[in-house]
């Protein structure tokens, strides 16, 4: 990027995070991200080539570093965005967060955030699944917890524990913090279908967007 060939703290900022893609990195860093291939996942539309640049770019301004175990973090100075980044997720949900367009209701995005958002602490014995299917949407999602949650694109071969079918948009709103996931299954908008212990279970482990509550408090 260009600079702006000016001397002023908020030119040099813009310069820094004003790139395509730099502050989805950061943003996804700030929510428990670390790892390349899960930054990448978590943003289709980045190519690796780009992403790569990005991560030398942070890495070289000082806001990130790059472990010895392959993991990126957050630096000093990288953990001092937060509440800029965070604002700007107050501000858009409060004046620029409408309907979306049908391109952003991508259900590969969503399953992804969702998957790695849900408490494995909250869900009983060794392995817990479920099978989302929408019904606005060719794709079938299954989610595998054991230590941590997986997503599968195939069928795994489990037993199911607990099957989700709804339509994107009333998912997106229930993860996003327009509406809960209790509200959308009262609704009709989410079904889920299993014994009452495993519903409830997935109930307590399921955790909104990090920015859920800033959009609920806007709506």
């Amino acid at each position: 990027m260009k600079g702006y060939g000016q001397y002023c703290p908020i030119s040099r900022s813009a310069e820094l995070l004003g790139d395509r893609w730099t502050l989805h990195i950061v943003r996804d860093l700030m929510t428990g991200t670390s790892r390349f291939n899960e930054l990448v996942r978590g943003n289709p539309g980045l190519s690796r080539a780009l992403h790569s640049r990005r991560l030398d770019q942070l890495v070289r301004a000082g806001v990130i570093a790059h472990n010895d175990d392959g993991a990126y973090v957050l630096t000093d100075a990288g953990k001092d965005l937060e509440p800029i980044v965070f604002g700007l997720a107050t501000w858009g949900a409060k004046w620029a967060f409408g309907e979306p367009e049908p391109e952003e209701l991508n259900p590969d995005i969503l399953m992804w955030w969702l998957h790695r958002r849900i408490d494995p602490s909250q869900l009983p014995g060794r392995r817990f699944v479920v099978h989302v299917l929408f019904r606005d949407h060719k794709k079938r999602y299954w989610i595998v917890v054991e230590n941590e949650a997986s997503i599968c694109l195939s069928d795994p071969g489990f037993d199911i524990d607990v099957t989700i079918r709804t339509d994107r948009w009333s998912l997106y709103r229930a993860y996003m913090g327009h509406d809960t996931l209790a509200g959308a299954c009262r609704a009709g908008d989410v079904e889920m279908t299993g014994n009452r212990a495993a519903i409830r279970a997935f109930m307590a482990a399921f955790r909104q967007s990090p920015v859920g509550e800033i959009v609920a408090a806007a709506g």
